[in-house]
């Protein structure tokens, strides 16, 4: 049994259709993880993270997006109305989780081991804004961030990605 205590296999995550995702369906696969927001002002990130995706899937990468009102309150919908958003707005085919929050006590098991390099042996940020970008490897460890103003298509995250791919 390989021991995912320093990666996000060990957490499930619910989906906005309700169902439950277990993240270690995402073995050998590089992610982007990020907390998102409808009302946000980076919300035209969305299409970005689309057209990454996009570019990406069938070597094996996929987004991870988790909607929080943590920032702003600027997470305003809820359930379907989330996934519609997405979808309608910015052609969103990634999964997108159930509103959680990403900051704090209260925050998912799977941001507060994103955020403390305690739990996750390699990097410490936690996300101060929507958009806050975490890559994970193929062996589901983190292995760097980016900050919300930090573009999906910017070279920066499509060369970290591009290594992780080969």
């Amino acid at each position: 049994m390989t021991d995912h205590s320093k990666s996000i296999y060990q957490f499930k995550v619910k989906l906005l259709n309700g169902l439950e995702k277990n993240l270690a369906a995402y073995q050998n696969k590089v992610l982007l993880i990020v907390n998102i927001a409808s009302g946000c002002g980076f919300a035209p990130q969305l299409e970005e993270l689309q057209k990454l995706r996009a570019e990406y899937k069938e070597q094996g990468f996929e987004v991870l997006a988790f909607p929080s009102n943590d920032f702003g309150r600027q997470e305003p919908l809820n359930g379907i109305e989330i996934s519609e958003f997405c979808q309608v707005n910015f052609g969103v085919e990634f999964p997108v989780s159930e509103k959680i929050m990403v900051r704090g006590e209260m925050a998912h098991p799977l941001f507060k081991f994103l955020a403390d390099i305690k739990q996750n042996g390699n990097i410490k940020s936690t996300p101060r804004w929507n958009f806050h970008k975490y890559l994970i490897n193929k062996n589901g460890e983190v292995v760097d961030y980016f900050y919300p103003f930090t573009k999906p298509l910017s070279s920066k995250i499509k060369k970290k990605i591009e290594r992780l791919l080969l």
